[in-house]
């Protein structure tokens, strides 16, 4: 797993959500927000996993709506942050982190209603193992993103500290058919990189979202963007 221990680090569990999610960040972290609150429908009562949870914004998001929720993660400081957000949100009752690895998942066949996992395939080393392992505890649905080759994103790549797996659409294709799940859907969505807009204070970030989602409404803005969202079934 490509930056396994980057992620494990105390210090990123404590500065990753103000480095993430501040100023430009909060546009992406409200897109993928949507994103799987878009795929996922209704939660309420649902039992879901969430994988590579990291501080549980996702994981707390949907407890707060009525879903009971597990969050799995490597990084014991990320999900003690996970924690405190659920207590302050008051939604603890409602979600369990637990510390995993998710190519051998600790739970039985079809456990899960939907299982979902965000900003994760791209540090993944053997994909089609991960989503075997996510197939195999749901009952339905599987949901999850990937960056995309060709796109932006393969300049950003050169500047990052770690190496990121991208996917074409044959790849995930591929992908799906050996791990037996079906497409149901699939959308596509920044033109610019992530790491373009979390530079940028959010005055300047939002009128560049904006060309940006113009964009990414035409055949081209498809063609070009840099991130895929996945949502699939099990046949």
């Amino acid at each position: 797993m490509k930056g396994k221990e980057w992620y494990q680090a105390d210090e990123v569990a404590e500065e990753y959500d103000n480095k993430r999610f501040s100023e430009g960040g909060r546009l992406i972290d409200r897109r993928e927000k949507a994103a799987v609150l878009s795929a996922l429908g209704p939660v309420e009562g649902k039992q879901i996993l969430e994988v590579a949870c990291g501080t549980g914004r996702f994981t707390v998001m949907l407890a707060d709506r009525g879903a009971d929720i597990v969050g799995l993660d490597i990084s014991p400081a990320m999900m003690a942050k996970g924690r405190q957000k659920a207590k302050d949100a008051d939604v603890a009752d409602h979600v369990e982190f637990m510390r995993g690895d998710a190519a051998r998942l600790p739970f039985p066949d079809d456990h899960f209603d939907a299982v979902f996992a965000m900003r994760f395939f791209h540090l993944a080393d053997t994909p089609v193992t991960f989503l075997r392992e996510l197939r195999r505890v749901s009952k339905s649905q599987v949901f999850f993103d990937t960056f995309r080759r060709p796109s932006t994103r393969v300049l950003y790549n050169w500047l990052l500290p770690m190496g990121s797996r991208l996917y074409s659409n044959r790849d995930v294709e591929s992908l799906l058919a050996d791990a037996e799940l079906r497409l149901e859907n699939a959308s596509y969505d920044f033109v610019l990189p992530y790491g373009f807009y979390r530079s940028l204070p959010g005055s300047i970030a939002r009128p560049f979202r904006s060309i940006d989602t113009a964009i990414g409404a035409t055949e081209i803005g498809d063609a070009i963007a840099s991130v895929s969202y996945w949502d699939t079934r099990v046949e």
